[in-house]
């Protein structure tokens, strides 16, 4: 399980702070659990790990499994919460190079993306890729007319169509949707597709222990099962009544809080472990979609070191003093790799000669670590075990109840998006359609 530790931000906030926030937390979370407090309806994801069912999961599996004898790819296509969760899981959890494998070697799927974007080449590439490979789709969508992946879908479906023909694509296209209405659930049950359900009291950034990320995960080969159980002994944590020193997502949401409200207004997560990026990314949309309202919110940011200590670690040292860092730091890697000797030494890395570079990173991460807080960057520490799924299934549920306690300590209502349709009238009215 993950351990969060937070004495690099005890030179800037102090213990009877902390302890200050206790009332506020057992509120927040009494909010939580009695669903009193804002956006209760969309509450689903809090004890999801624990009613999720075996029958689910086997059902999930049997389809992952069923697509995965008929294809070489499988395109996931959704948005936001609807794949940013999935790759998340699945990047973190691949080899930072398989794509590369030839799809013979594979025990699973490739799994590639789209309607993420609108980009004309992305998506030409896309389809001039899937002429040389058997694959098949799955669509993600409560409504089925959010435009981007609404669009990718149409040329997907056109290509898939005219591929295989018809009357056999049925087979290959899962979606996961709403349960009673919607484009998307109209045309499932028009065409015969399968089809799993978007929980209604789930918003999309909550989703991935849900059907929308299970099903991309499982069908990449990882174990959803050991996910879950993950999340749940999570869940399970979370809701015993302990101090806030005791319970990560309480104390995790309690120094947010602090530091925020003494100026520090930009929250930058970093990783010096390569496939944890798309969690970055992930991390950002949930952060950024529930806190960002009302002329408030933390803004989040995301670096992947030591490669960005190369750009914007300048900023991070020496920049405005308006920033704190939450560092994850991965204790076990999959491999071993050590540095070789060198006889000529030209390089003067014979000190680092039979080290492990697992040891390297973590000591640039601590010497990092210390000159950003001498800097007067606070750094918060979550400490995974290893990365794998019963890990990641805890990390993501710590991150959504921490991100709920925060937007209840910001008095926002953390689970809606009302700023995401501004950009979208705009676009419609350029773009003329009715009504616009």
């Amino acid at each position: 399980m993950i351990e969060l530790n937070i004495q690099e931000t005890l030179n800037f906030i102090s213990n009877d702070e902390i302890n200050s926030y206790s009332n506020k937390i057992n509120e927040a979370n009494d909010s939580l659990y009695n669903k009193t407090g804002k956006g209760n309806d969309f509450l689903g994801w809090l004890d999801l790990p624990s009613k999720t069912s075996g029958d689910l999961l086997k059902s999930i599996n049997e389809t992952a499994d069923r697509l995965a004898s008929i294809s070489d790819i499988i395109v996931v296509i959704g948005i936001g919460g609807s794949y940013l969760g999935a790759r998340a899981v699945i990047d973190a959890l691949s080899g930072n190079f398989s794509q590369l494998q030839r799809s013979k070697e594979r025990k699973s799927p490739l799994i590639l993306y789209a309607g993420q974007n609108i980009g004309e080449d992305y998506h030409n590439d896309l389809l001039n890729v899937l002429n040389n490979y058997d694959y098949s789709l799955i669509v993600i969508s409560k409504s089925g007319t959010t435009t981007e992946p609404a669009i990718a879908f149409r040329l997907l479906k056109k290509h898939i169509e005219e591929k295989y023909g018809k009357e056999n694509v049925n087979k290959r296209i899962v979606t996961v949707t709403d349960k009673s209405k919607g484009a998307l659930k109209r045309l499932s049950d028009s065409e015969g597709y399968s089809s799993f359900v978007i929980p209604d009291d789930v918003g999309g950034r909550f989703s991935v222990l849900t059907p929308v990320g299970l099903l991309p995960i499982a069908s990449a080969g990882f174990n959803i099962g050991k996910l879950i159980d993950g999340a749940k002994e999570m869940e399970e944590l979370c809701r015993l009544k302990k101090s806030i020193n005791d319970t990560p997502a309480n104390l995790y949401a309690a120094i947010r809080s602090i530091l925020y409200n003494k100026g520090k207004v930009i929250e930058i997560l970093a990783s010096y472990t390569p496939n944890l990026n798309y969690l970055i990314e992930w991390w950002k949309q949930l952060y950024g979609e529930s806190e960002g309202k009302n002329g408030k919110g933390i803004f989040p940011a995301g670096v992947s070191f030591t490669t960005d200590l190369h750009s914007i670690g300048q900023l991070i040292q020496d920049g405005m003093r308006n920033i704190f860092e939450t560092v994850i730091n991965v204790q076990q890697s999959n491999s071993t790799l050590t540095v070789p000797v060198d006889d000529k030494n030209l390089d003067d890395l014979n000190f680092l000669a039979g080290k492990r570079l697992s040891e390297i990173n973590y000591k640039a991460q601590l010497g990092t670590s210390l000159a950003h807080v001498e800097g007067g960057v606070p750094n918060i520490s979550i400490t995974l075990p290893a990365v794998n799924e019963n890990e990641l299934g805890g990390l993501i549920y710590f991150f959504e109840k921490a991100c709920a306690i925060s937007g209840y300590l910001l008095d926002v209502n953390p689970f809606n998006q009302p700023g995401v349709e501004a950009y979208k009238k705009n676009m419609f009215k350029l773009m003329g359609k009715p009504g616009y």
